[in-house]
Protein backbone atom coordinates (compact mmCIF):
# COMPACT_ATOMS: atom_id res chain seq x y z
CA UNK A 1 0.00 0.00 0.00
CA UNK A 2 2.60 2.31 1.03
CA UNK A 3 4.19 2.13 -2.66
CA UNK A 4 0.68 2.70 -4.25
CA UNK A 5 0.49 6.07 -2.52
CA UNK A 6 3.99 6.93 -3.58
CA UNK A 7 3.11 6.24 -7.20
CA UNK A 8 0.23 8.29 -6.95
CA UNK A 9 1.84 11.40 -5.56
CA UNK A 10 4.49 10.74 -8.14
CA UNK A 11 2.10 11.08 -10.59
CA UNK A 12 -0.02 13.89 -9.46
CA UNK A 13 3.37 15.93 -9.14
CA UNK A 14 4.55 15.24 -12.39
CA UNK A 15 0.80 16.57 -13.89
CA UNK A 16 1.22 19.07 -12.26
CA UNK A 17 4.11 20.39 -13.07
CA UNK A 18 2.86 19.77 -16.48
CA UNK A 19 0.50 21.94 -16.58
CA UNK A 20 2.29 24.73 -14.85
CA UNK A 21 4.72 24.53 -18.31
CA UNK A 22 2.21 24.28 -20.63
CA UNK A 23 0.32 27.44 -18.92
CA UNK A 24 3.57 29.58 -18.64
CA UNK A 25 4.18 32.12 -21.26
CA UNK A 26 6.49 31.36 -24.43
CA UNK A 27 9.85 33.59 -24.36
CA UNK A 28 9.49 36.28 -26.72
CA UNK A 29 12.12 35.51 -28.42
CA UNK A 30 10.96 32.12 -29.28
CA UNK A 31 7.44 33.15 -31.12
CA UNK A 32 7.27 32.34 -34.49
CA UNK A 33 5.21 34.33 -37.47
CA UNK A 34 3.18 32.74 -40.10
CA UNK A 35 4.24 35.33 -42.23
CA UNK A 36 1.02 34.37 -44.52
CA UNK A 37 -1.30 35.04 -41.41
CA UNK A 38 -3.77 37.79 -42.40
CA UNK A 39 -3.59 39.45 -39.56
CA UNK A 40 0.64 39.78 -39.78
CA UNK A 41 1.46 43.39 -41.19
CA UNK A 42 4.37 44.65 -42.74
CA UNK A 43 5.89 46.80 -40.02
CA UNK A 44 5.34 43.56 -37.72
CA UNK A 45 7.50 41.51 -39.81
CA UNK A 46 10.46 43.94 -39.96
CA UNK A 47 10.06 44.32 -36.11
CA UNK A 48 11.03 40.17 -35.88
CA UNK A 49 13.46 39.72 -38.66
CA UNK A 50 16.09 42.08 -40.83
CA UNK A 51 15.04 40.81 -43.76
CA UNK A 52 11.86 39.05 -45.12
CA UNK A 53 13.59 36.26 -48.09
CA UNK A 54 12.05 34.17 -50.22
CA UNK A 55 12.60 31.14 -51.84
CA UNK A 56 13.80 31.07 -55.41
CA UNK A 57 14.91 28.70 -58.40
CA UNK A 58 18.00 29.96 -59.65
CA UNK A 59 21.18 28.87 -57.75
CA UNK A 60 22.31 32.01 -56.65
CA UNK A 61 20.25 32.70 -52.87
CA UNK A 62 20.81 36.33 -52.86
CA UNK A 63 18.29 37.10 -54.97
CA UNK A 64 15.81 35.95 -52.61
CA UNK A 65 15.13 39.22 -50.25
CA UNK A 66 12.02 40.37 -50.34
CA UNK A 67 12.01 43.37 -48.11
CA UNK A 68 15.14 44.78 -45.98
CA UNK A 69 14.58 47.69 -44.05
CA UNK A 70 17.11 49.48 -46.25
CA UNK A 71 15.18 49.07 -49.26
CA UNK A 72 12.50 51.82 -47.82
CA UNK A 73 15.10 54.48 -47.58
CA UNK A 74 16.30 53.52 -50.62
CA UNK A 75 12.77 54.00 -52.10
CA UNK A 76 13.09 57.77 -50.85
CA UNK A 77 15.74 58.52 -52.28
CA UNK A 78 15.09 57.41 -55.78
CA UNK A 79 10.99 58.96 -55.14
CA UNK A 80 11.89 62.62 -53.30
CA UNK A 81 15.65 63.17 -53.21
CA UNK A 82 16.78 62.25 -56.29
CA UNK A 83 13.98 64.29 -58.08
CA UNK A 84 14.70 66.75 -56.59
CA UNK A 85 18.94 66.64 -56.88
CA UNK A 86 18.25 66.01 -60.48
CA UNK A 87 15.77 68.84 -60.81
CA UNK A 88 17.82 71.02 -59.15
CA UNK A 89 21.01 70.14 -61.11
CA UNK A 90 19.53 70.06 -64.32
CA UNK A 91 17.36 73.34 -64.28
CA UNK A 92 19.36 75.27 -62.26
CA UNK A 93 21.65 74.38 -65.19
CA UNK A 94 19.45 75.35 -67.85
CA UNK A 95 18.38 78.60 -65.99
CA UNK A 96 22.42 79.73 -65.98
CA UNK A 97 23.10 78.99 -69.33
CA UNK A 98 20.15 80.86 -70.60
CA UNK A 99 20.78 83.91 -68.11
CA UNK A 100 24.47 83.94 -69.80
CA UNK A 101 23.21 84.08 -73.02
CA UNK A 102 20.94 86.82 -72.22
CA UNK A 103 23.92 88.98 -70.84
CA UNK A 104 26.83 88.04 -72.60
CA UNK A 105 25.69 86.80 -75.38
CA UNK A 106 27.53 84.77 -78.44
CA UNK A 107 31.58 84.53 -77.85
CA UNK A 108 32.00 86.39 -81.18
CA UNK A 109 35.84 86.19 -82.47
CA UNK A 110 37.15 90.16 -82.15
CA UNK A 111 39.66 89.85 -85.23
CA UNK A 112 36.74 87.98 -87.62
CA UNK A 113 37.63 84.90 -89.93
CA UNK A 114 40.72 85.10 -91.53
CA UNK A 115 40.16 83.04 -94.54
CA UNK A 116 42.70 80.20 -93.24
CA UNK A 117 42.14 76.84 -91.45
CA UNK A 118 44.19 74.36 -89.13
CA UNK A 119 43.49 70.99 -88.60
CA UNK A 120 42.10 70.55 -85.07
CA UNK A 121 40.96 67.05 -84.57
CA UNK A 122 41.49 64.39 -87.18
CA UNK A 123 38.63 61.98 -88.45
CA UNK A 124 39.01 59.00 -86.06
CA UNK A 125 38.70 61.61 -82.99
CA UNK A 126 35.68 63.41 -84.23
CA UNK A 127 34.08 59.35 -84.77
CA UNK A 128 34.32 58.59 -81.31
CA UNK A 129 33.60 62.20 -80.27
CA UNK A 130 30.19 61.81 -81.66
CA UNK A 131 29.47 58.29 -81.27
CA UNK A 132 29.76 58.91 -77.52
CA UNK A 133 27.90 61.82 -77.79
CA UNK A 134 25.21 60.38 -79.61
CA UNK A 135 24.94 57.53 -76.80
CA UNK A 136 25.36 59.63 -73.67
CA UNK A 137 22.04 61.80 -75.24
CA UNK A 138 19.82 58.68 -75.97
CA UNK A 139 21.47 57.20 -72.37
CA UNK A 140 20.42 60.31 -70.78
CA UNK A 141 17.12 61.00 -72.16
CA UNK A 142 16.20 57.08 -71.43
CA UNK A 143 17.48 57.22 -67.95
CA UNK A 144 15.55 60.45 -67.05
CA UNK A 145 12.54 58.91 -68.01
CA UNK A 146 12.98 56.00 -65.35
CA UNK A 147 13.09 59.05 -62.87
CA UNK A 148 10.96 61.42 -64.36
CA UNK A 149 9.04 59.75 -66.91
CA UNK A 150 6.17 58.76 -64.61
CA UNK A 151 5.09 62.26 -63.20
CA UNK A 152 5.52 64.25 -66.17
CA UNK A 153 5.08 61.84 -69.12
CA UNK A 154 2.36 59.41 -68.48
CA UNK A 155 0.14 61.71 -67.92
CA UNK A 156 0.30 63.52 -71.45
CA UNK A 157 1.10 60.30 -73.22
CA UNK A 158 -1.14 57.63 -71.05
CA UNK A 159 -0.66 54.75 -69.98
CA UNK A 160 -0.29 52.64 -73.02
CA UNK A 161 1.96 54.90 -74.66
CA UNK A 162 4.28 55.49 -72.14
CA UNK A 163 4.74 51.51 -71.51
CA UNK A 164 6.19 51.11 -74.79
CA UNK A 165 8.02 54.12 -74.54
CA UNK A 166 9.44 53.26 -71.44
CA UNK A 167 10.43 49.14 -72.92
CA UNK A 168 12.48 50.83 -76.00
CA UNK A 169 14.17 53.10 -73.64
CA UNK A 170 15.10 50.41 -71.54
CA UNK A 171 16.29 48.55 -74.52
CA UNK A 172 18.33 51.84 -75.99
CA UNK A 173 19.39 52.17 -72.59
CA UNK A 174 21.06 48.84 -71.96
CA UNK A 175 22.46 48.05 -75.44
CA UNK A 176 24.01 51.46 -76.05
CA UNK A 177 25.62 51.33 -72.81
CA UNK A 178 28.33 49.30 -74.80
CA UNK A 179 29.46 51.60 -77.33
CA UNK A 180 29.13 54.56 -74.68
CA UNK A 181 31.58 53.20 -72.44
CA UNK A 182 33.71 51.72 -75.38
CA UNK A 183 33.62 55.82 -76.20
CA UNK A 184 34.93 56.54 -72.97
CA UNK A 185 38.05 54.35 -72.99
CA UNK A 186 38.79 55.30 -76.30
CA UNK A 187 38.36 59.50 -74.85
CA UNK A 188 40.58 58.52 -72.07
CA UNK A 189 43.15 56.86 -74.17
CA UNK A 190 43.17 59.84 -77.11
CA UNK A 191 43.53 63.04 -75.29
CA UNK A 192 45.11 62.16 -71.52
CA UNK A 193 48.46 63.57 -72.82
CA UNK A 194 46.81 67.30 -73.43
CA UNK A 195 44.70 67.31 -70.29
CA UNK A 196 46.97 66.71 -67.55
CA UNK A 197 46.39 70.44 -65.14
CA UNK A 198 49.63 72.92 -65.33
CA UNK A 199 50.41 76.27 -64.70
CA UNK A 200 48.46 77.57 -67.54
CA UNK A 201 45.21 76.46 -66.74
CA UNK A 202 45.50 78.01 -63.26
CA UNK A 203 46.28 81.20 -65.05
CA UNK A 204 43.49 80.91 -67.10
CA UNK A 205 41.01 80.06 -64.61
CA UNK A 206 42.18 83.28 -62.81
CA UNK A 207 41.40 85.17 -65.91
CA UNK A 208 37.69 83.74 -66.32
CA UNK A 209 38.95 81.58 -69.50
CA UNK A 210 38.09 84.68 -71.89
CA UNK A 211 34.07 84.09 -70.83
CA UNK A 212 33.96 87.63 -69.46
CA UNK A 213 35.38 90.89 -71.39
CA UNK A 214 37.41 90.63 -74.18
CA UNK A 215 40.47 88.67 -72.72
CA UNK A 216 41.56 86.09 -74.13
CA UNK A 217 44.29 83.70 -71.88
CA UNK A 218 46.33 81.87 -73.18
CA UNK A 219 46.22 78.17 -73.59
CA UNK A 220 47.67 74.73 -75.14
CA UNK A 221 45.23 72.38 -77.26
CA UNK A 222 43.03 72.03 -74.08
CA UNK A 223 42.00 74.81 -72.11
CA UNK A 224 40.99 74.37 -68.47
CA UNK A 225 37.45 74.51 -69.28
CA UNK A 226 37.80 71.68 -71.39
CA UNK A 227 40.02 70.06 -69.17
CA UNK A 228 37.18 70.31 -66.93
CA UNK A 229 34.95 68.30 -69.04
CA UNK A 230 37.27 65.73 -70.43
CA UNK A 231 37.81 65.07 -66.47
CA UNK A 232 33.97 64.27 -65.79
CA UNK A 233 33.43 62.70 -69.34
CA UNK A 234 36.09 59.68 -67.88
CA UNK A 235 35.60 59.58 -64.25
CA UNK A 236 31.80 60.09 -64.53
CA UNK A 237 31.26 58.10 -67.57
CA UNK A 238 33.05 55.34 -65.50
CA UNK A 239 31.49 55.65 -62.89
CA UNK A 240 28.00 55.23 -64.51
CA UNK A 241 29.26 52.31 -66.34
CA UNK A 242 30.16 50.39 -63.72
CA UNK A 243 27.42 50.61 -61.78
CA UNK A 244 25.00 50.29 -64.34
CA UNK A 245 26.72 46.73 -65.43
CA UNK A 246 26.04 46.07 -62.30
CA UNK A 247 22.32 46.70 -62.31
CA UNK A 248 22.22 45.30 -65.71
CA UNK A 249 23.65 41.82 -64.34
CA UNK A 250 22.31 41.70 -60.85
CA UNK A 251 23.51 39.43 -58.09
CA UNK A 252 26.94 38.43 -60.06
CA UNK A 253 28.85 40.81 -57.37
CA UNK A 254 26.72 41.93 -54.64
CA UNK A 255 23.63 41.11 -52.79
CA UNK A 256 20.45 43.62 -53.03
CA UNK A 257 21.96 46.18 -50.22
CA UNK A 258 24.95 46.77 -52.56
CA UNK A 259 22.69 47.12 -56.06
CA UNK A 260 20.89 49.87 -54.05
CA UNK A 261 24.20 51.74 -53.22
CA UNK A 262 25.15 51.05 -57.08
CA UNK A 263 21.80 52.55 -58.34
CA UNK A 264 21.88 55.60 -55.92
CA UNK A 265 25.86 56.01 -57.37
CA UNK A 266 24.58 55.86 -60.48
CA UNK A 267 21.42 57.75 -60.54
CA UNK A 268 23.20 60.74 -58.73
CA UNK A 269 26.50 60.76 -61.28
CA UNK A 270 24.25 60.58 -64.30
CA UNK A 271 22.43 63.42 -64.00
CA UNK A 272 25.25 65.80 -62.88
CA UNK A 273 26.78 64.80 -65.66
CA UNK A 274 24.04 65.65 -67.73
CA UNK A 275 24.34 68.89 -66.17
CA UNK A 276 28.01 69.40 -66.97
CA UNK A 277 27.08 68.00 -70.44
CA UNK A 278 24.85 70.58 -71.31
CA UNK A 279 27.20 73.29 -70.29
CA UNK A 280 29.68 71.30 -72.61
CA UNK A 281 27.11 71.49 -75.70
CA UNK A 282 26.35 75.22 -75.25
CA UNK A 283 29.83 76.51 -75.41
CA UNK A 284 30.11 74.11 -78.43
CA UNK A 285 27.01 75.52 -80.66
CA UNK A 286 25.54 78.94 -79.66
CA UNK A 287 27.93 80.11 -76.89
CA UNK A 288 30.81 80.50 -79.27
CA UNK A 289 31.84 81.47 -82.59
CA UNK A 290 33.65 79.12 -84.65
CA UNK A 291 33.79 75.98 -81.77
CA UNK A 292 31.18 73.92 -83.59
CA UNK A 293 33.70 73.46 -86.19
CA UNK A 294 36.53 71.87 -84.36
CA UNK A 295 33.90 69.20 -84.08
CA UNK A 296 31.81 69.58 -87.28
CA UNK A 297 34.93 69.87 -90.43
CA UNK A 298 37.93 69.02 -88.23
CA UNK A 299 39.50 72.59 -89.11
CA UNK A 300 39.16 75.99 -87.21
CA UNK A 301 39.76 79.46 -88.22
CA UNK A 302 43.40 80.55 -87.32
CA UNK A 303 42.02 83.55 -85.50
CA UNK A 304 39.96 81.35 -84.00
CA UNK A 305 43.10 78.99 -82.54
CA UNK A 306 44.58 82.56 -81.75
CA UNK A 307 42.15 83.97 -79.64
CA UNK A 308 41.34 80.69 -77.60
CA UNK A 309 44.27 78.54 -78.60
CA UNK A 310 47.05 80.64 -78.82
CA UNK A 311 49.90 78.11 -77.24
CA UNK A 312 48.47 74.93 -79.57
CA UNK A 313 48.64 77.73 -82.25
CA UNK A 314 52.23 78.62 -81.74
CA UNK A 315 53.51 74.55 -81.13
CA UNK A 316 51.37 73.85 -84.83
CA UNK A 317 52.98 76.78 -86.37
CA UNK A 318 56.31 75.92 -85.32
CA UNK A 319 56.33 72.33 -86.11
CA UNK A 320 55.00 73.21 -89.96
CA UNK A 321 57.81 75.73 -89.66
CA UNK A 322 60.79 72.96 -88.78
CA UNK A 323 59.26 70.32 -90.61
CA UNK A 324 60.21 71.40 -94.53
CA UNK A 325 63.71 72.57 -92.57
CA UNK A 326 64.31 69.00 -91.77
CA UNK A 327 63.11 67.49 -94.76
CA UNK A 328 65.31 69.68 -96.80
CA UNK A 329 68.45 68.70 -94.74
CA UNK A 330 67.76 65.17 -94.82
CA UNK A 331 67.70 65.65 -98.59
CA UNK A 332 71.21 67.07 -98.71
Amino acid sequence: MPSLGRFIRIAVGACAMLLLILAAPAPVSAQQINPTASSVNERQLLQEMDRIQGRVSIPDQRSSVLIQPAGREWREFRNVALRWVGGIAILGMLAVLVIFYLTRGMIRLESGRSGRTIIRFNFFERFVHWMTATCFVILAISGLNITFGRPLLLPLIGLEAFSEWSEWAKFAHNYLSFPFTIGVVLIFLMWIGGNIPNKVDVEWIKRGGGLFGHDHPPARRFNAGQKGIYWIVVIGGGLVAATGYQLMFPFYLTGIEGMQIAQIVHSVVAVLFVAAMLAHIYIGTIGMEGAFEAMGSGEVDVNWAREHHSLWLDEQVNDSQARPRHAASAAE
